[in-house]
């Protein structure tokens, strides 16, 4: 690991332990988690410290042959800007016996909240991308 590397990585340690710094990401989660509520699509809760899970089916209405949150993941990106991970087929791999692909029940986007970078209005920001996405939904159907 490089001094650089070193260095970012014992900063971020060093902040993680400071409380009023923890408390002001959590009170940002907060919130957050009310707007995502009233908005009428499906997330895990509760929200994690760092990151809020999607789910996506009431997003994409693709079978899982099209990894539907893949596409939302992307959506999301070309909507705002939003980097968010799929969670699902592609991370789920394949069987390694029968090389099929597996296909998980529940398909997520994870969208992480780096340190140091969302304030609430970025927060704000999130929400507006997700839910314009959300309002497209017929779009993403199979057919």
């Amino acid at each position: 690991m490089s001094g650089r590397d070193m260095n970012a990585l014992a900063q971020g340690l060093y902040e993680g332990t400071d409380y009023s710094y923890l408390e002001s990401r959590i009170i940002r989660w907060l919130i957050s988690e009310p707007k995502l509520r009233n908005m009428g699509y499906q997330y895990l809760s509760p929200l994690a410290d760092m990151q809020f899970l999607l789910t996506q089916r009431n997003f994409c209405q693709y079978p899982k042959r099209r990894i539907p949150g893949q596409t939302l993941a992307i959506e999301l990106y070309i909507e705002g800007g939003v980097r968010g991970v799929e969670i699902g087929a592609l991370m789920a791999d394949r069987n390694p016996d029968t090389r099929e692909n597996r296909y998980p029940d529940l398909e997520m986007v994870r969208i992480a909240i780096p340190r140091r970078v969302y304030t609430n209005n970025h927060m704000d920001y999130v929400a507006a991308a997700v839910r314009n996405v959300f309002d497209r939904r017929a779009k993403y159907r199979e057919g």
